[in-house]
């Protein structure tokens, strides 16, 4: 593949990502505008509380594609709303929480290989495992949250077991890494 093809494609799916945020944008500006809010409205967030973003890079040097997304509890949701499957087992063991930034590299034999390379605030919760229609969760501060099968079997928790979980500290989640299990 020459490198014209490379950076034709390259650019064809930066085109295509600056294209989806400018509708996202359109339609962000559409509902405050319904509610009659402007941007300006907005209450500024601090630099560092910002919102990640799923970035798709060629990173010189390494072998493979990487791309930077964004954990949702189970998966990560890449460029352009991508899903890519994160092991629950690596998510359970790195106590991974909604938002965190993840990098995966897919080398060229096809391996994911993740790194957790922004992890957001977090919380502590103390709360006692459920299960719901065959689904362990965490009863915590009045609200129920998904945890990982993989995490649950990991601590070897049962029902009934009173366990620390994390969670974000600035967003609501609808998903909690189990930390320790407590009795």
């Amino acid at each position: 593949m020459s490198d014209n093809t490379t950076n034709d494609d390259q650019l064809m799916q930066l085109a295509s990502q600056l294209k989806a945020a400018e509708e996202n944008l359109q339609q962000l500006h559409k509902q405050l505008s319904t509610i009659g809010i402007t941007p300006d409205d907005l209450p500024k967030p601090p630099k560092s509380t910002a919102p990640p973003v799923a970035t798709l890079t060629d990173d010189v040097g390494s072998i493979g594609k990487v791309i930077e997304g964004i954990f949702d509890g189970q998966n990560m949701m890449g460029p352009n709303n991508k899903t890519y499957p994160v092991p629950a087992n690596y998510a359970s063991k790195s106590k991974l929480v909604e938002g965190d930034i993840l990098k995966l590299t897919i080398s060229d034999d096809g391996s994911f290989i993740y790194k957790q390379i922004g992890p957001i605030e977090r919380k502590k919760l103390i709360g006692r495992i459920t299960m719901q229609d065959g689904t362990y969760m965490v009863e915590a501060g009045g609200k129920l949250y998904h945890v990982l099968f993989a995490s649950v079997t990991y601590f070897k928790a049962q029902p009934g077991d009173e366990v620390t979980i994390v969670t974000p500290a600035d967003r609501d989640a609808s998903w909690a890494a189990i930390e320790a299990v407590i009795g």
